[in-house]
């Protein structure tokens, strides 16, 4: 079959316009070592006046539960988080949940199961071929990007042990950039312990951290390239990357010799305009490997009383880093939202979901 081709056009200002589009191959089937098995989907960002940059979006069991739906036991600690009790949904043994309920250590095990099959598909072993591991070198920013456990994928998968350098990239206000208002900050790049030799023997790196409006991750691949003057490729490895975000770590790699390509779970996010970082999942079933399931989630976030579909709305990132970090401050942030969009709480929809799974 031809490509999924899906065009794009926005402004991040006047000045700026941003016009491109992504396309999206057939999904391809892999076994794991484990004796699992998933999915990987190559594709590309291509913007007018710049080089495509390549992503792979992949499918398995984990990845599935992180971005559409999963089934679990009935867990009282975390329906306390959502603001239910037991009794509340007392006639389910399970619960059907989004994965934005996905919190805290839960999320961080999920994603490492995630990244132990995505690190064994056909995708990534040509990273590993030929190379050693004084050649790789893993650096998570410490936000999300330190729940990744991207070093023991790569240890679980290749034997390999690579050095880790911890960044601290953040955002802090500036009023005098256009639009966001902030810039991004690098406070620790701990590549001290690291001599000389060591650092021109890396020539893979492996970057850890979701990908919302790309201001963070342009500035890092950009520092890192910097501090490693040998370097080939480097591997975004970002279980939530929006288009927008994307077309920004692109326009930043134009006419550079290193390659830039990302690795994504299942599906790309919409934070196009007008809803920006607030992003949601594309209501087209082309964007999606296995488009019933997005049907299920659609199903799950069901409708406001005004028919507003609320997966529309129902941002797959939320708080991004708070779900790992602050699991009630992450309840906090989507009640806040679906009270302002939809006059609903999280615990209305968990609850009436239950209900309609006992009538079922």
């Amino acid at each position: 079959m031809p490509p999924f081709i899906f065009p794009f056009a926005f402004s991040e200002d006047q000045s700026s316009p941003v016009i491109g589009r992504l396309e999206l191959e057939e999904p391809l089937p892999y076994s794991s070592r484990d004796g699992g098995s998933g999915f990987f989907r190559p594709g590309r960002i291509a913007l007018d006046g710049c080089q495509d940059m390549e992503i792979v979006l992949y499918h398995n069991p984990a990845t599935q539960a992180f971005i559409y739906l999963r089934s679990i036991p009935m867990d009282a600690n975390l329906l306390e988080l959502i603001g239910l009790t037991p009794e509340d949904v007392s006639q389910s043994e399970q619960l059907t949940l989004p994965g934005q309920l996905c919190l805290g250590a839960n999320r961080s095990k999920l994603i490492a199961s995630a990244f132990d099959t995505i690190f064994d598909s056909p995708a990534l072993k040509p990273v590993f071929a030929g190379r050693q591991q004084e050649n790789l070198a893993v650096f998570p920013i410490a936000r999300e990007g330190l729940k990744y456990h991207i070093a023991d994928s790569i240890y679980n998968n290749y034997g390999f042990y690579c050095d880790e350098v911890v960044l601290d990239a953040h955002h802090v206000f500036d009023s005098s950039v256009p639009l966001y208002n902030r810039k991004v900050e690098m406070t620790i790049f701990k590549d001290k312990d690291l001599d000389q030799t060591q650092k021109e023997n890396i020539k893979v790196a492996f970057i850890a951290d979701s990908i919302a409006s790309g201001l963070v991750l342009k500035e890092v691949v950009s520092r890192v390239k910097e501090r490693f003057s040998q370097l080939e490729r480097v591997e975004v490895v970002a279980p939530l990357s929006t288009i927008r975000g994307l077309c920004r770590v692109a326009r930043s790699e134009c006419a550079q010799d290193v390659k830039v390509r990302v690795h994504v779970f299942e599906t790309l996010l919409n934070a196009l305009p007008p809803d920006y970082y607030y992003s949601a999942h594309f209501n087209l079933p082309e964007f999606h490997m296995e488009p019933e399931l997005e049907q299920a989630y659609r199903a799950w976030w069901g409708q406001d009383a005004n028919g507003n579909m609320i997966a529309d709305t129902a941002c797959a990132g939320y708080g991004w880093s708070e779900v790992f970090y602050s699991p009630r401050k992450q309840i906090e942030m989507i009640n806040s939202q679906l009270r302002l969009r939809h006059n609903l709480s999280i615990a209305d929809i968990v609850k009436r979901n239950a209900l309609e799974d006992v009538r079922a």
